[in-house]
């Protein structure tokens, strides 16, 4: 019947269906079961009080046995009916969508009706559009959704919602389309199913009683009893938990095998534009979309986005040669009316649960076209990013390089923010700052200093060079015979060792330590107290490369952003049951993009700003787009690649010369002064 070999189809999805079906009576058992330990006491409460009328219980004790009982009996009744109340009030979590009227998307509708006729199964209630790469049906039957509903939200009697990923009908062509969406839409048919819809209901309940708790405004005593009220919901969720995700594999087994009869072939060739547009999709919000988010602009088409990122990767990879002959084909979105605004809503929802931005545009929540994004976003974000690294900088009282005398935030102001402070910063350590020579700090070349490698000494320690004394480095001292007998050890200045700052003179060596005086000046801890001979194979190299200059700029970097963070006004959360606010008050962001960065991820992005901001002063750089990774620097209007490998080298290992190299083959002038916003 609707198989294309034999009869494996309908046995398949008959087996499908039944599976659904059984766990569907399972997840109903279930409650049955639930609903007889709430009447139990009831019931021995009834044979307590027949026997009493029978004269077979009789006596003090048998009353005090009926007295109990129905004490009990009313307890569990009330409690039961507060738990059944709850579950049976309580909106189940509805995915937020954009819905599309049939008038707005007529040619759509029509597509999905045909599609349902030819797999003999109800055609969805109604179309939604979700800002991701899936699709699937969403059953809006719930009791809770009859009242206080809004466009966004219709309950369905009869089948449940379509919902239909967004990016799917700017990359796809209507035959891929409607292929990709012929398994999802065969759902309905066991979806329609009275048991396999009340376990599904059911389900939904305990989900949302479980979430009782964090209902805003109640107070202490309905906060506890809804605790309460939770941990059933919990204990029969966890309980019906595997029998009810058996039962949507089994709807998913039927719908497949059903689905096999319409557009077999440019399903699985679809299957690939899918894995390909979650890739894009994915790199579109996380490299472009994410940064437009943080300077408070939201694109206001990232559908189109997609198929630009989809099209640019087809450009750079050989293997995705191919899709970009499909654009000559019809899109999806051209069974919409009017794709651009059904384009921007869905962006707009995307900001809302990636971002957590206002549900409404304003001053400081703003779209943004992709041709105004590199002024609007990248430009902004790079002079932002650059004036708040200065201002940390201000902070720590790191003083610009120059000539004439550094008394303060004056100076940094006259000369303004460059490069030059941030390079000449991060490539000193702590140490060589402090004991530089004046003839160093005079440096106006406006290039990055070389860092020394040893501070310069005090000329008023000069008398306190005896041989017992340890250096100035830890700024101890002590003589040869206030060490430990059990040591043997006595520590010169100059004897300091790069790896671990200690070293031990020979001479003064126990003879018990088997030692000669041909012991190598690289030495490692012994987990005894003592000091033994690195290996010979220990090479300086591998040793972990720290910066400890970056390390305090990170701190700091990180610790004023988490303040711009806190100061921000908080997203508030969406209205119960609105077009755009579907999850109740769950707070924004709901799918939050990326975890928190790094100190020194932060403090690598703020001194890129800073180069790029230079770049586009000084050397006629301009900001620019890639579709594929975000902001980029436009060098004679070409995207450059190279400058991430040496601003980290920079970051990472104090190391300024790969920077400064790129800085002069680029024509880029650090020392003179950027505009900041």
């Amino acid at each position: 019947m609707y198989g294309v070999s034999g009869t494996g189809s309908v046995v398949g999805e008959e087996m499908g269906a039944r599976a659904a079906r059984v766990r569907a009576l399972a997840v109903l058992r279930v409650r049955g079961r639930a609903l007889g330990v709430a009447v139990l006491p009831a019931a021995a409460a009834v044979v307590l009080y027949a026997g009493g009328v029978t004269g077979h219980m009789t006596g003090a004790g048998w009353d005090t046995a009926r007295w109990l009982t129905t004490v009990l009996a009313l307890v569990v009744l009330l409690a039961a009916a507060a738990v059944a109340l709850v579950i049976a009030r309580s909106r189940p979590a509805v995915t937020p969508t954009v819905e599309l009227a049939e008038t707005s998307a007529p040619d759509l509708y029509r597509m999905v009706r045909d599609l349902a006729d030819r797999l003999g199964v109800p055609a969805p209630s109604a179309i939604a559009l979700t800002p991701d790469c899936d699709s699937w049906l969403e059953d809006r039957t719930h009791p809770a959704h009859a009242s206080g509903r809004t466009a966004g939200l219709r309950r369905s009697t009869d089948a449940p919602v379509l919902v239909i990923g967004s990016p799917f009908l700017w990359w796809m062509r209507v035959g891929e389309l409607r292929a990709v969406l012929a398994p999802v839409v065969a759902g309905t048919a066991p979806s329609a199913h009275p048991d396999i819809a009340a376990a599904r209901r059911f389900v939904q309940g305990l989900d949302a009683a479980v979430a009782a708790p964090r209902t805003p405004g109640l107070d202490p005593a309905s906060r506890l009893g809804a605790h309460a009220i939770a941990s059933v919901a919990r204990v029969l969720l966890r309980l019906s938990r595997g029998h009810a995700a058996e039962m949507e594999r089994g709807v998913a087994v039927a719908g497949s095998e059903r689905a096999q009869a319409v557009d077999y072939g440019i399903r699985i060739v679809a299957q690939e534009q899918v894995g390909l547009a979650y890739a894009g999709w994915d790199r579109l919000l996380t490299r472009v979309a994410l940064p437009a988010w943080r300077m408070g602009r939201w694109p206001s088409s990232l559908d189109v986005g997609v198929v630009a990122a989809l099209t640019e990767l087809s450009r750079r990879d050989r293997l995705a040669e191919g899709f970009a002959t499909r654009l000559g084909e019809r899109p999806a979105c051209d069974l919409l009316e009017e794709p651009g605004a059904v384009d921007e809503a869905a962006s707009l929802l995307a900001a809302r649960l990636f971002h957590g931005g206002p549900a409404e545009a304003g001053p400081d929540w703003a779209p943004v076209d992709w041709s105004q994004y590199p002024e609007e976003v990248v430009d902004r974000k790079w002079r932002s990013d650059a004036a708040r690294l200065h201002q940390v900088l201000d902070e720590l009282g790191v003083l610009p390089p120059g000539p004439g005398t550094r008394t303060g935030p004056a100076r940094a102001t006259a000369d303004g923010p460059t490069l030059t402070r941030v390079m000449t910063h991060l490539s000193s350590r702590p140490e060589a700052d402090a004991g530089m020579a004046p003839e160093a700090e005079a440096q106006q070349d406006g290039t990055p200093a070389a860092r020394p490698s040893h501070p310069a000494p005090d000329p008023a320690d000069a008398d306190a060079d005896a041989p017992g004394e340890l250096g100035s480095a830890d700024g101890l001292s002590a003589a040869p015979g206030d060490l430990d007998s059990a040591d043997g050890l006595s520590r010169a200045p100059g004897d300091l060792d790069p790896v671990d700052g200690l070293s031990r003179a020979p001479s003064d060596l126990d003879a018990s330590d088997g030692l000669t005086d041909g012991l190598s000046d690289r030495a490692v801890d012994d987990p005894s107290g003592g000091l033994v001979d690195a290996p010979d194979d220990l090479d300086p190299v591998e040793l972990p490369v720290t910066n400890p200059t970056a390390d305090t700029l990170a701190a700091a970097l990180t610790a004023r952003v988490a303040r711009e963070e806190a100061a921000m006004p908080a997203a508030p959360a969406p209205a119960p049951h609105t077009a755009a606010g579907a999850l109740g008050g769950d707070p924004l962001p709901l799918f939050p993009l990326q975890p928190p960065r790094t100190g020194r991820d932060l403090l690598a992005d703020h001194v890129t700003a800073m180069v790029c901001c230079a770049a586009v002063d000084t050397a006629g750089a301009t900001p620019g787009l890639d579709w594929l990774d975000g902001p980029a620097l436009l060098v004679g209007g070409v995207r450059n690649t190279d400058l991430t490998a040496r601003v980290l080298a920079l970051v990472e290992d104090g190391d300024p010369e790969p920077l400064s190299a790129w800085l002069t083959e680029t024509g880029v002038r650090p020392e003179k002064p950027v505009r900041l916003v």
